[in-house]
Protein backbone atom coordinates (compact mmCIF):
# COMPACT_ATOMS: atom_id res chain seq x y z
CA UNK A 1 0.00 0.00 0.00
CA UNK A 2 1.25 3.59 -1.12
CA UNK A 3 0.27 7.15 -0.10
CA UNK A 4 1.48 10.32 -0.86
CA UNK A 5 4.07 11.82 0.96
CA UNK A 6 3.92 13.30 3.59
CA UNK A 7 -0.10 11.80 4.37
CA UNK A 8 -0.44 9.87 7.34
CA UNK A 9 -1.82 6.62 7.63
CA UNK A 10 -4.87 5.71 9.93
CA UNK A 11 -5.64 3.17 12.34
CA UNK A 12 -8.51 2.09 9.32
CA UNK A 13 -5.15 2.26 6.48
CA UNK A 14 -4.01 -0.22 8.54
CA UNK A 15 -7.08 -2.49 8.91
CA UNK A 16 -7.40 -1.79 5.13
CA UNK A 17 -4.45 -3.37 4.84
CA UNK A 18 -5.13 -6.58 6.68
CA UNK A 19 -8.30 -7.15 6.50
CA UNK A 20 -9.17 -7.15 10.35
CA UNK A 21 -11.57 -5.00 11.77
CA UNK A 22 -10.00 -1.37 13.30
CA UNK A 23 -11.08 -2.86 16.93
CA UNK A 24 -8.84 -5.32 16.44
CA UNK A 25 -6.40 -3.20 14.92
CA UNK A 26 -6.53 -1.06 17.71
CA UNK A 27 -6.08 -3.31 20.32
CA UNK A 28 -2.84 -4.39 18.80
CA UNK A 29 -1.41 -0.45 18.80
CA UNK A 30 -2.65 -0.45 22.29
CA UNK A 31 -0.79 -3.15 23.25
CA UNK A 32 -4.31 -4.88 24.53
CA UNK A 33 -3.28 -8.45 25.41
CA UNK A 34 -6.87 -10.36 24.15
CA UNK A 35 -5.17 -10.81 20.47
CA UNK A 36 -4.10 -13.79 18.97
CA UNK A 37 -0.63 -13.90 18.07
CA UNK A 38 -1.01 -14.06 14.63
CA UNK A 39 -3.50 -11.12 13.97
CA UNK A 40 -0.54 -9.25 16.21
CA UNK A 41 1.75 -10.24 13.60
CA UNK A 42 -0.04 -9.64 10.81
CA UNK A 43 -0.75 -5.61 12.21
CA UNK A 44 3.08 -5.10 12.94
CA UNK A 45 3.74 -6.25 9.53
CA UNK A 46 1.39 -4.12 7.88
CA UNK A 47 3.03 -1.42 10.32
CA UNK A 48 6.43 -1.91 8.38
CA UNK A 49 4.94 -1.95 5.09
CA UNK A 50 3.08 1.44 5.53
CA UNK A 51 6.66 2.58 7.01
CA UNK A 52 7.10 6.20 8.30
CA UNK A 53 3.38 7.42 7.81
CA UNK A 54 1.90 4.33 9.77
CA UNK A 55 0.45 4.81 13.62
CA UNK A 56 3.11 3.09 16.15
CA UNK A 57 2.23 0.43 18.57
CA UNK A 58 2.38 2.02 21.84
CA UNK A 59 4.92 0.86 25.02
CA UNK A 60 3.53 -2.31 26.88
CA UNK A 61 1.32 -1.66 29.27
CA UNK A 62 2.49 -1.54 33.06
CA UNK A 63 5.92 -0.70 31.68
CA UNK A 64 8.09 1.04 34.18
CA UNK A 65 8.74 4.34 32.71
CA UNK A 66 10.93 5.20 35.58
CA UNK A 67 12.99 1.84 36.12
CA UNK A 68 16.34 1.12 35.57
CA UNK A 69 18.00 0.88 32.07
CA UNK A 70 19.58 -2.27 31.03
CA UNK A 71 23.40 -1.62 28.69
CA UNK A 72 24.37 -4.59 26.94
CA UNK A 73 27.93 -4.26 25.73
CA UNK A 74 28.85 -8.07 24.54
CA UNK A 75 32.41 -7.11 24.02
CA UNK A 76 35.28 -6.47 26.26
CA UNK A 77 35.22 -2.60 27.29
CA UNK A 78 38.16 -1.42 25.28
CA UNK A 79 39.26 2.25 24.63
CA UNK A 80 36.52 1.61 21.55
CA UNK A 81 33.36 0.30 23.84
CA UNK A 82 34.75 1.56 26.84
CA UNK A 83 34.11 4.97 25.47
CA UNK A 84 30.36 4.63 24.27
CA UNK A 85 29.49 3.04 27.43
CA UNK A 86 30.59 5.33 29.67
CA UNK A 87 29.04 8.21 27.97
CA UNK A 88 25.42 5.94 28.19
CA UNK A 89 26.22 5.70 31.78
CA UNK A 90 26.99 9.31 32.65
CA UNK A 91 24.15 10.69 30.41
CA UNK A 92 21.88 7.89 31.89
CA UNK A 93 22.81 9.33 35.83
CA UNK A 94 22.07 12.50 34.55
CA UNK A 95 18.59 11.74 33.54
CA UNK A 96 18.00 9.99 37.18
CA UNK A 97 18.36 6.42 35.63
CA UNK A 98 19.98 3.46 37.29
CA UNK A 99 21.96 1.06 34.90
CA UNK A 100 22.09 -2.75 35.07
CA UNK A 101 25.32 -3.05 32.89
CA UNK A 102 26.10 -6.60 30.65
CA UNK A 103 29.62 -6.19 29.31
CA UNK A 104 31.90 -9.08 28.25
CA UNK A 105 32.43 -11.34 25.41
CA UNK A 106 31.52 -14.68 27.13
CA UNK A 107 28.06 -13.06 27.24
CA UNK A 108 27.91 -13.21 23.20
CA UNK A 109 26.16 -16.64 23.58
CA UNK A 110 23.43 -15.90 26.29
CA UNK A 111 19.57 -15.57 24.83
CA UNK A 112 19.56 -12.21 26.53
CA UNK A 113 17.00 -10.68 24.51
CA UNK A 114 14.26 -12.62 24.96
CA UNK A 115 13.82 -12.27 28.63
CA UNK A 116 14.21 -8.36 28.86
CA UNK A 117 10.88 -7.77 28.29
CA UNK A 118 9.84 -9.92 31.46
CA UNK A 119 12.16 -8.12 33.96
CA UNK A 120 9.70 -5.98 35.65
CA UNK A 121 12.73 -3.61 36.95
CA UNK A 122 13.48 -2.43 33.68
CA UNK A 123 12.11 0.60 31.75
CA UNK A 124 14.12 0.22 28.75
CA UNK A 125 17.47 -1.39 27.10
CA UNK A 126 20.67 0.17 24.89
CA UNK A 127 22.10 -2.80 22.95
CA UNK A 128 25.35 -2.12 21.14
CA UNK A 129 26.78 -4.23 18.62
CA UNK A 130 24.17 -7.00 19.18
CA UNK A 131 25.39 -10.26 18.03
CA UNK A 132 22.04 -11.41 17.67
CA UNK A 133 20.16 -11.94 14.37
CA UNK A 134 17.52 -9.18 13.25
CA UNK A 135 14.66 -11.60 13.74
CA UNK A 136 15.54 -11.60 17.55
CA UNK A 137 15.44 -7.82 17.62
CA UNK A 138 12.28 -7.91 15.78
CA UNK A 139 10.50 -10.09 18.71
CA UNK A 140 11.77 -7.91 21.22
CA UNK A 141 10.42 -4.51 19.40
CA UNK A 142 7.05 -6.81 18.93
CA UNK A 143 6.98 -7.09 22.41
CA UNK A 144 7.06 -3.45 22.88
CA UNK A 145 10.30 -3.24 25.29
CA UNK A 146 11.40 0.19 24.18
CA UNK A 147 15.34 0.12 22.81
CA UNK A 148 17.79 1.75 21.23
CA UNK A 149 20.34 -0.03 19.03
CA UNK A 150 24.11 1.56 18.76
CA UNK A 151 25.95 0.64 15.65
CA UNK A 152 23.55 -2.23 14.69
CA UNK A 153 25.28 -5.32 13.63
CA UNK A 154 22.71 -6.25 10.76
CA UNK A 155 20.37 -3.90 8.67
CA UNK A 156 17.25 -3.42 11.37
CA UNK A 157 13.67 -2.44 10.13
CA UNK A 158 13.24 1.61 10.06
CA UNK A 159 10.97 1.29 13.44
CA UNK A 160 13.98 0.09 15.30
CA UNK A 161 15.83 3.39 16.59
CA UNK A 162 19.32 2.94 15.88
CA UNK A 163 22.70 5.31 15.96
CA UNK A 164 25.54 4.62 14.31
CA UNK A 165 28.70 6.88 12.55
CA UNK A 166 27.94 7.80 9.08
CA UNK A 167 30.71 4.55 7.62
CA UNK A 168 30.08 5.08 4.55
CA UNK A 169 30.81 8.68 4.39
CA UNK A 170 34.38 8.23 6.52
CA UNK A 171 35.11 5.50 4.09
CA UNK A 172 34.59 7.35 1.12
CA UNK A 173 36.68 10.48 3.14
CA UNK A 174 39.57 8.44 3.59
CA UNK A 175 39.63 6.57 0.39
CA UNK A 176 39.53 10.35 -1.77
CA UNK A 177 42.07 11.21 0.46
CA UNK A 178 44.56 8.40 -0.98
CA UNK A 179 43.17 8.71 -4.24
CA UNK A 180 44.44 12.08 -4.40
CA UNK A 181 47.91 11.14 -2.99
CA UNK A 182 48.06 9.45 -5.95
CA UNK A 183 46.89 5.71 -4.93
CA UNK A 184 45.25 3.82 -7.03
CA UNK A 185 46.27 0.25 -6.00
CA UNK A 186 44.90 0.18 -2.49
CA UNK A 187 44.56 -2.72 -0.49
CA UNK A 188 41.30 -3.20 1.64
CA UNK A 189 42.29 -4.50 5.34
CA UNK A 190 38.50 -5.46 6.03
CA UNK A 191 36.53 -5.98 9.01
CA UNK A 192 33.74 -9.33 9.80
CA UNK A 193 32.06 -10.26 6.32
CA UNK A 194 28.65 -10.19 8.02
CA UNK A 195 28.52 -7.03 9.64
CA UNK A 196 26.43 -3.79 8.38
CA UNK A 197 29.59 -1.69 9.13
CA UNK A 198 31.82 -3.64 7.24
CA UNK A 199 29.37 -3.34 4.21
CA UNK A 200 28.89 0.56 4.29
CA UNK A 201 32.53 1.13 4.43
CA UNK A 202 33.60 -1.24 1.80
CA UNK A 203 30.99 0.70 -0.72
CA UNK A 204 32.72 3.83 0.90
CA UNK A 205 36.29 2.45 -0.19
CA UNK A 206 34.91 1.76 -3.60
CA UNK A 207 33.21 4.55 -4.01
CA UNK A 208 35.93 7.04 -4.16
CA UNK A 209 38.10 4.64 -6.36
CA UNK A 210 34.84 4.66 -8.97
CA UNK A 211 35.24 8.44 -9.17
CA UNK A 212 38.39 8.13 -10.50
CA UNK A 213 37.57 4.92 -12.98
CA UNK A 214 38.94 2.37 -10.92
CA UNK A 215 37.45 -1.14 -9.76
CA UNK A 216 39.20 -2.02 -6.74
CA UNK A 217 40.83 -5.91 -7.65
CA UNK A 218 39.17 -8.53 -5.68
CA UNK A 219 42.73 -10.00 -4.44
CA UNK A 220 43.10 -6.58 -3.19
CA UNK A 221 40.14 -6.55 -0.57
CA UNK A 222 40.56 -9.29 2.75
CA UNK A 223 38.24 -9.67 5.24
CA UNK A 224 38.32 -10.78 8.89
CA UNK A 225 36.62 -12.51 11.55
CA UNK A 226 37.06 -10.04 14.58
CA UNK A 227 39.23 -6.38 13.68
CA UNK A 228 42.06 -7.00 15.75
CA UNK A 229 45.94 -5.95 15.75
CA UNK A 230 47.20 -9.97 14.64
CA UNK A 231 44.28 -10.45 12.15
CA UNK A 232 45.27 -6.80 10.83
CA UNK A 233 48.96 -7.59 10.78
CA UNK A 234 48.49 -11.04 9.20
CA UNK A 235 45.89 -9.98 6.05
CA UNK A 236 48.28 -6.63 5.63
CA UNK A 237 51.79 -9.32 5.02
CA UNK A 238 49.41 -11.29 2.67
CA UNK A 239 48.32 -8.30 0.86
CA UNK A 240 52.46 -6.90 1.14
CA UNK A 241 53.24 -10.02 -0.29
CA UNK A 242 51.34 -9.80 -3.56
CA UNK A 243 53.69 -9.99 -6.71
CA UNK A 244 52.10 -6.22 -7.45
CA UNK A 245 51.84 -5.04 -4.20
CA UNK A 246 49.60 -1.81 -3.19
CA UNK A 247 50.75 1.23 -2.81
CA UNK A 248 48.42 1.92 0.20
CA UNK A 249 46.53 -0.20 3.02
CA UNK A 250 43.11 0.93 4.51
CA UNK A 251 42.33 -0.86 7.35
CA UNK A 252 39.12 -1.30 8.71
CA UNK A 253 40.53 0.52 12.38
CA UNK A 254 43.16 1.32 14.06
CA UNK A 255 43.61 -1.53 15.22
CA UNK A 256 44.28 -3.18 12.14
CA UNK A 257 45.97 -0.27 10.82
CA UNK A 258 48.49 -0.93 13.81
CA UNK A 259 48.90 -4.62 12.22
CA UNK A 260 49.46 -3.09 8.63
CA UNK A 261 52.43 -0.93 10.31
CA UNK A 262 54.00 -4.05 11.71
CA UNK A 263 53.95 -6.14 8.37
CA UNK A 264 54.98 -3.04 6.56
CA UNK A 265 58.21 -2.68 9.34
CA UNK A 266 59.12 -6.22 8.70
CA UNK A 267 59.28 -6.02 5.20
CA UNK A 268 62.10 -3.54 5.29
CA UNK A 269 59.09 -1.36 3.51
CA UNK A 270 58.57 2.83 4.73
CA UNK A 271 55.44 4.04 5.83
CA UNK A 272 54.46 6.55 3.95
CA UNK A 273 57.26 5.86 1.10
CA UNK A 274 56.56 2.44 -0.03
CA UNK A 275 53.24 2.21 1.72
CA UNK A 276 50.69 4.81 3.17
CA UNK A 277 48.38 3.63 5.67
CA UNK A 278 45.08 4.47 7.29
CA UNK A 279 42.93 3.79 10.09
CA UNK A 280 39.15 4.23 11.73
CA UNK A 281 37.94 5.41 14.67
CA UNK A 282 40.93 7.53 16.04
CA UNK A 283 41.36 5.65 19.34
CA UNK A 284 44.32 6.71 21.15
CA UNK A 285 46.17 4.04 19.80
CA UNK A 286 46.35 5.98 16.17
CA UNK A 287 48.23 9.10 18.26
CA UNK A 288 50.67 6.53 20.05
CA UNK A 289 52.05 4.39 16.62
CA UNK A 290 54.71 5.10 14.58
CA UNK A 291 54.11 7.11 11.71
CA UNK A 292 50.61 8.70 13.57
CA UNK A 293 47.90 7.43 11.85
CA UNK A 294 45.80 9.02 9.48
CA UNK A 295 42.03 7.68 9.75
CA UNK A 296 38.47 8.83 10.58
CA UNK A 297 37.17 10.12 13.93
CA UNK A 298 34.02 8.47 14.78
CA UNK A 299 31.88 10.34 17.29
CA UNK A 300 32.04 7.63 19.77
CA UNK A 301 30.57 9.42 22.77
CA UNK A 302 28.06 11.09 21.20
CA UNK A 303 26.41 7.96 19.97
CA UNK A 304 26.20 7.07 23.56
CA UNK A 305 24.74 10.42 24.57
CA UNK A 306 22.52 10.73 21.15
CA UNK A 307 21.15 6.51 22.07
CA UNK A 308 19.86 7.87 25.30
CA UNK A 309 18.41 11.10 24.19
CA UNK A 310 16.48 8.86 21.67
CA UNK A 311 15.48 6.17 24.50
CA UNK A 312 13.88 8.72 26.85
CA UNK A 313 11.83 10.49 23.81
CA UNK A 314 10.73 6.57 23.04
CA UNK A 315 9.91 6.41 27.25
CA UNK A 316 8.01 9.58 26.76
CA UNK A 317 5.98 8.21 24.44
CA UNK A 318 7.42 11.01 21.66
CA UNK A 319 7.11 10.35 18.15
CA UNK A 320 10.22 9.91 16.64
CA UNK A 321 10.23 10.36 12.24
CA UNK A 322 14.28 9.85 12.29
CA UNK A 323 14.98 6.89 13.64
CA UNK A 324 17.94 5.06 11.82
CA UNK A 325 20.86 8.02 12.89
CA UNK A 326 24.15 8.88 11.58
CA UNK A 327 26.36 10.80 13.06
CA UNK A 328 29.21 12.70 10.78
CA UNK A 329 32.90 11.67 11.09
CA UNK A 330 35.63 13.40 10.60
CA UNK A 331 39.26 12.80 8.10
CA UNK A 332 42.38 13.00 10.16
CA UNK A 333 45.34 12.85 8.08
CA UNK A 334 48.41 12.36 10.39
CA UNK A 335 51.59 10.77 9.01
CA UNK A 336 50.55 7.46 7.76
CA UNK A 337 49.49 8.22 4.38
CA UNK A 338 51.78 9.98 1.45
CA UNK A 339 52.11 10.20 -2.52
CA UNK A 340 52.36 6.92 -3.77
CA UNK A 341 55.51 5.97 -5.75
Amino acid sequence: MTRPSGVRATVRDVAAETGLSIATVSRVLNGQGNVAPHTRDLVLRAVDRLGAQAPRPRAAAGRPSEGAVFVRCPYVLTDYFGLIVSSIAETLERHGRRVVLSAGEASQGEPVLAGLAAQSDLAAAVLILPPEDAGDIILLRDRRFPFVVVDPRTPLPRDIVSVSAAHFAGARQVMAHLVGLGHRRVGVVGGPSKWLTSDARLAGYAAALAEVGVLSAPELVRSVPEPTIEHGYRVAGELLDLPRRPTALAAFNDKMAVGALRAAAERGLSVPGDVSVTGFDDLDLSRAAQPALTTVRQPLQEMGRMAVTLLMRLLDRHELEALHVELATELVVRGSTGPAR
